[in-house]
């Protein structure tokens, strides 16, 4: 027997081994690439089938429009634009800026005498096309900066006053990817300290605190090293970073924590190193693989989307849970069983009281064996004490008003966002904001032909005639709203070759939105546009337009969020429940746990509205008050993330309390057991998730803001509230109905342990 017994300790240190060495091939193959991985990230967003997608390829390809990719230049601080000095301050900058590699024309109110180019407050501005070949179009952003730099020093001794900005689109883009790196790393500062606190509070030992914390950073880099490579081939936004990062540290430390939590507890009932991997890689391994699939689940419903922000937000959540458990099942297992009993080194001294109980609470916190004792002992008090508050903060999200927040969102530190404001105050900020309307007209009726111009004429004049446009820029306007196309020969070429299709089939008109107008107000006037009869405003039968530019975009997410959002719900609620009961065996405990997270999910939103929508204490996250609405992809993303997340603390409770009842335990001194066993675990998890998602509340992303305040109350009401009284006491009313249909050893997979439970 002894001989027998050591092969299979060898046979299974050799195992360990393997699997180890296989993830770490795995982690040296992928983290490399995730060196500035935010350079092969995208901030522009892709709707897979969206019309205003459509209408952007169609005007950088068929229109071969040089201002089809633009910047603006602003101008501030230079002499009156219409006078002699003015005239040739912007002769010196249109020309030095056409002389910038990538850069196909500029063109300034020299060239084109049109209000569009000049502010109310004396300001210019000039439109620059952007053709950058074979580059990205955001890498003639810096190059483009570092010209306007010197031109501005240039200036400077002459005009001390002279002030020359970059925004629009591009820059734009360019700066959130900055924005969003920039905000990644303050908070892994912010949170790194923290979570190696309270990983040093939870198990009072340097060693085993630093080994979740090196999963969750490793977990990480290796996700971010394949969305790197997976960026080659699909557009992958810019939030992966983000989003990456909360999650690595929060699910890899989690996963973590379980599997070292269960090796030092196996080790303190007198197994050897190699045995206590094993239970730990075995037991807490299936805890964690059952949770893991559940939280999949949930990113896996984000692929369903065509929004290519939340469907990259799904490959990464996917990358990490991959990696996390990867690590946490191959590699860690294996460093377990080396390091044995040293996991307890470098101790740090901490206040802990534990003793033996009669229930065989061995290891069981003295503290949450009275809680468990209290709330199973009056089960429906602590239920309708618990339960009637969280009902009331979740029926607030009932008042959630889903939209583009009309408060500045834009991180105010980026230096396109000051130009932009800037662009506001001189009231142009329309020309980043523009409705871009494609009007195609049949072959019998080009645009350049008699009715053609007539009906492009008549669809500029219904849209000059809307207070909601402050200018309207088409092949009329510019030729003063000629009666016959004859005029264009006066315009110069690259502006009319900008607003003609190559086929000549179809022309741009293009409307600038008054610097009033909100972003849910744009989205309005855009779905106005597109339902319109073009055919009656026009006079000609088969007439059509397509609109194009941003506020179309914010309409197209806008219908996309609200059509999906349903569907993203039910097949995170079908799936989780197929998992829960794959992996528990039990339709009660798999119901109950969909319901607890539904209330945790509904109270996290139910706070949303109260702080950001409405405004209560908003100040705290540097916001000077109610944002109005919330963002789209806030309630579709918090629901995939907290689903799974929450899902987690369920698992680890109720799989401890099935564990305890096979040992012979009664229900009651199984859910005390339970509590007892896990609640240290499951609230110094929540506390280290807490600290992670808080810490991206304080960056510059307003959107981030609400996605890591929303993560952060729903994981703190869910390990508090939701697990250690309403979860406890519901099982202590359900009694043998826990483990319903199959009873309490067909509710999971019995294991060798299980089979000498009498």
């Amino acid at each position: 027997m002894g001989i027998r017994s050591s092969n299979t300790g060898r046979g299974a240190a050799r195992g360990r081994f393997w699997l180890a060495m296989s993830g770490f091939v795995m982690a040296l193959a992928l983290v490399p690439f995730s060196h500035n991985v935010e350079r092969r990230l995208e901030a522009t967003v892709h709707i897979k089938g969206g019309e205003s997608e459509k209408v952007d390829l169609e005007l950088a390809q068929r229109f071969q429009s040089t201002y089809a990719h633009r910047l603006i230049l602003v101008i501030s601080g230079i002499p009156d634009p219409d006078s002699a000095k003015g005239a040739d301050v912007l002769g010196f900058l249109t020309s030095s800026l056409r002389n910038v590699p990538g850069v196909y024309g500029a063109v300034s109110s020299i060239d084109w005498p049109d209000p569009l180019f000049t502010g109310n407050n004396g300001g210019a501005l000039i439109i620059v096309g952007l053709d950058p070949h074979d580059e990205s179009v955001e890498a003639l952003v810096p190059r483009l900066r570092a010209r306007a730099d010197r031109m501005e020093a240039q200036l400077r001794l002459q005009y001390p006053n002279i002030k020359l900005e970059i925004t629009g689109e591009t820059p734009l883009n360019f700066d959130l990817r900055k924005v969003s790196a920039d905000d990644v790393n303050h908070a892994e500062k912010r949170a790194l300290p923290v979570t190696l606190l309270l990983l040093l509070l939870a198990f009072g030992s340097l060693v085993a605190a630093l080994l979740p914390l090196g999963v969750g950073v490793l977990s990480i880099s290796m996700a971010l090293g394949a969305a790197a490579l997976l960026a080659n081939y699909l557009h992958l936004s810019i939030l992966v970073q983000n989003l990456a990062t909360m999650l690595g540290l929060g699910l890899g430390i989690d996963y973590a924590l379980l599997m070292v939590s269960r090796f030092r507890e196996a080790l303190a009932e007198g197994l050897d190193p190699g045995q206590a991997a094993d239970v730990a890689a075995g037991k807490a391994g299936r805890t964690l693989i059952i949770s893991a699939t559940t939280v999949a689940i949930g990113f896996s419903a984000l692929l369903t989307v065509p929004i290519s922000e939340l469907r990259s937000i799904g490959i990464a959540g996917l990358l990490v849970t991959a990696f996390s458990v990867m690590l946490c099942t191959f590699i860690l297992p294996w460093v377990l069983g080396l390091l044995g009993h040293r996991i307890n080194a470098a101790r740090v001294r901490l206040p802990a009281r534990r003793r033996k109980t009669p229930h065989n609470l061995r290891l069981a916190s003295e503290r949450w064996v009275r809680w468990g004792s209290l709330v199973t002992r009056r089960p429906l008090t602590a239920l309708l004490v618990a339960g009637i508050p969280l009902l009331i903060l979740a029926s607030q999200a009932r008042r959630i008003s889903p939209g583009l927040p009309d408060h500045d969102s834009l991180p105010a530190a980026a230096e396109s966002v000051q130009a932009l404001h800037t662009l506001q105050g001189m009231g142009r900020s329309g020309i980043v904001e523009s409705l871009r309307v494609i009007l195609e007209l049949p072959p019998q009726s080009p645009p350049l032909s008699p009715a053609g111009w007539v009906a492009v004429s008549r669809l500029t004049a219904r849209f000059q005639s809307d207070p909601r446009a402050q200018e309207v820029l088409s092949l009329p306007t510019l030729t003063g709203m000629a009666d016959t196309a004859d005029a264009i020969k006066d315009v110069p070429e690259p502006i009319r070759k900008s607003l003609m299709r190559s086929d000549g089939q179809a022309t741009l008109i293009e409307f600038l939105p008054t610097a009033n107008l909100s972003s849910s107000e744009q989205i309005r006037w855009v779905r106005e546009v597109r339902s319109s009869d073009v055919a009656a405003i026009t006079g000609v039968p088969g007439a059509m337009l397509r609109v194009g530019g941003i506020p179309a975009l914010n309409a197209d997410y806008d219908s996309v969020v609200k059509e999906r959002l349903p569907k993203v719900v039910v097949v995170v609620v079908l799936g989780s429940l197929l998992a829960l009961l794959i992996g528990l065996r039990s339709l009660f405990a798999a119901v109950k746990a969909i319901l607890l997270n539904l209330l945790s999910v509904g109270a996290s939103f139910g706070a949303l509205v109260l702080v950001f929508q409405e405004g209560h204490g908003s100040k705290l996250f540097g916001l000077d008050g109610p944002t109005g609405t919330i963002f789209p992809i806030v309630p579709i993303l918090s629901f995939a993330i907290v689903f799974g997340l929450s899902m987690d603390y369920e698992v680890f409770l109720v799989a401890r309390v099935l564990e305890e009842r096979r040992r012979g335990l009664s229900e009651r001194a199984a859910v005390i057991e339970g509590l007892a066993r896990t609640a240290g675990l499951i609230t110094s998890a929540a506390a280290i998730m807490i600290a992670i998602f808080t810490a991206f509340t304080l960056g510059g992303f307003l959107v981030i803001q609400m996605l890591g305040f929303t993560l952060a109350v729903a994981v703190f009401i869910d390990a508090t509230v939701v697990r250690m009284v309403v979860g406890p006491a519901l099982l202590q009313l359900a009694g043998d109905w826990n483990w319903w249909p199959f009873g309490l050893y067909g509710a999971a997979p019995a294991t060798p342990e299980d089979e000498h439970v009498p």
